[in-house]
């Protein structure tokens, strides 16, 4: 594949509070540690205070791979030497997580596990002396079934219907066939989709857990990269956050620290992602997770008949940690207690979401890692680029929207100038000659000759657009190509890695689709990648 990369703000899909930190802007600097590059790494790892148990970490983690029987799969070798590092102290992981989407859901998910895996590459680089660890955190323990249960394939949805209650990650999913069977036909028969629809049956028909079936498939795909797959739904895991768990919510310290810093962001303009409860934590049992609250002096589980007085809580954490679950703003906390982590990767609104949780981390004395924007990317297959070559588009018009680049295409070919900018600056210089004469005839009369002139600009505006209006009617049948090329990259008129699943692109490229993403992803330089065939 060829790349070509432009910068993220101007794709126009990112907020301004992401470009803000990818460009350094002071006023941010304080919501976050180190800046992400080797520099802010190389500070990092100076200081870098490890929490967790190392040889637990290694010792569960080897435990769930063997449990999967994954221990000994031939693509599996570099990802369990990969959990034996972990037990040094001089190793060290990047992390991503994303929740438990079937068949991988959009392609960010392949994305921001490539990133981390190039970027723990670029790292050993520069510092040979240290081992880096990709790792995906899967969000095991996420109740939303409605958001994981579906993924879209070649404009067709594959949607998995199903009552879930609980922790998803513990969804049993024999009831998946059906979708199974529509993402396998949709897959088709040619070059490597049978090895595709081998590693989804494998993954969805094989294990009696969603969280198992996935590690399956992404260990399929990444396991020989050295990607560790990690589930923290886990007893001695849990065990190692206990004390954290009972302090926050019998002392709601997360909620303080995390509405105090959404007010300072709000201050500065800043879309908050998420925000804090007093108790930021769940219990969880099979078929339930619920939320806990606080009420008449007990801590009550909702929508369920369970509550606990302070001392049955305190009890409860302590012999039963794995039943209680962190929300959206704890999980990120738990997971740096646990991993000897020096970096997060996520999208645009999880690096949002992370500038509001430093001030947490900050009293729990816990490291904040450092913050890296997942690469971006869209593939231009064949078709589309010969449309897209034909047309003369460059990479970055790809994102403008439809009316955008059919007008830049019509002012640059048309071979007439459409462009009054200069009838305008002649008109303009007779304007300020009208100025000063009225001026001199009646100060007051100066606000009317500006008025006129405004109202004159207006029209030589709507003028203008005439004529490209006009114009684009003369190249109606050329600038049809406009459509078909935004419907083919922009599926719904988003990101096509928002919507488009990774599947027909491995039917037609096979493991060097995962290849050349990881070749031409470049975690650090913080530009979308524009592939084309």
């Amino acid at each position: 594949m060829d790349a070509a990369c432009i910068n993220y703000k101007d794709t126009g899909y990112f907020s301004q509070t992401v470009i803000d930190y990818l460009e350094d802007a002071p006023e941010i600097r304080s919501f976050y540690s180190h800046r992400p590059d080797l520099k802010g790494f190389a500070e990092l790892l100076e200081h870098k205070k490890v929490t967790g148990d190392r040889q637990i970490l290694a010792n569960v983690l080897k435990t769930q791979y063997e449990k999967n029987g994954l221990e000994s799969a031939y693509h599996t070798q570099l990802a369990v030497d990969n959990i034996e590092l972990l037990r040094s102290e001089n190793t060290f992981t990047i992390t991503t997580g994303h929740q438990l989407n079937i068949f991988a859901g959009p392609l960010y998910f392949i994305f921001k596990i490539v990133t981390a895996i190039k970027l723990s590459r670029q790292l050993k680089e520069a510092f040979p002396d240290k081992n880096f660890v990709p790792v995906y955190w899967m969000a095991s323990e996420d109740h939303d079934f409605a958001e994981i249960n579906y993924t879209n394939i070649g404009g067709k949805k594959v949607h998995w219907w199903h009552e879930a209650q609980g922790a998803t990650g513990r969804i049993d999913p024999h009831s998946i066939r059906q979708a199974l069977n529509q993402y396998k036909g949709a897959l088709g028969i040619e070059r490597h989709a049978g090895e595709l629809a081998e590693i989804v049956e494998h993954a969805y028909a094989g294990f009696d857990k969603l969280a198992d079936a996935t590690r399956y498939l992404v260990n399929a795909l990444f396991g020989q990269y050295g990607l560790v797959v990690i589930d923290a739904d886990d007893h001695q895991f849990k065990q190692q956050f206990a004390s954290i768990m009972e302090r926050d919510i019998i002392e709601q310290h997360s909620f303080k620290h995390i509405s105090a810093t959404n007010e300072k962001l709000e201050t500065l303009g800043v879309h908050v992602q998420v925000n804090p409860r007093e108790i930021n934590f769940f219990y969880l049992q099979e078929g339930l997770r619920e939320r806990i609250v606080f009420e008449g002096g007990l801590y009550k589980v909702l929508n369920s008949e369970i509550f606990f007085s302070e001392e049955e809580l305190k009890t409860e954490i302590q012999q039963y940690p794995e039943r209680f679950s962190p929300n959206v703003v704890m999980r990120p906390l738990y997971q740096e207690v646990l991993l000897p982590n020096i970096a997060y990767i996520g999208g645009g609104a999880e690096v949002v979401y992370w500038l509001e949780l430093k001030s947490n981390f900050e009293f729990y004395h816990v490291d904040f890692p450092i913050l890296i924007l997942r690469n971006s990317g869209l593939i231009v297959d064949k078709a589309t680029a010969a449309k897209v070559a034909k047309m003369e588009l460059e990479p970055c018009q790809l994102f403008l929207s439809v009316d955008g680049i059919k007008n830049a295409w019509v002012k640059k070919h048309s071979k007439h100038s459409l462009n009054l900018t200069e009838e305008w600056r002649e008109l303009s210089s007779v304007f300020e000659k009208l100025k000063l004469r009225a001026h001199k005839i009646d100060p007051t009369l100066s606000p009317s000759t500006e008025a006129v002139q405004a109202r004159l600009k207006k029209a030589i505006d709507s003028l203008e657009k005439k004529l490209v209006k006009a114009e684009k009617i003369n190249y109606h049948t050329r600038l049809e190509q406009v459509e078909v090329i935004k419907k083919a990259l922009f599926p719904h008129g988003s990101l096509q890695e928002r919507s488009e699943n990774f599947g027909l692109f491995y039917v037609k490229w096979g493991q060097p689709f995962i290849d050349e993403l990881i070749r031409n992803f470049e975690p650090l330089d913080f530009k979308f990648t524009v592939l084309t065939e």
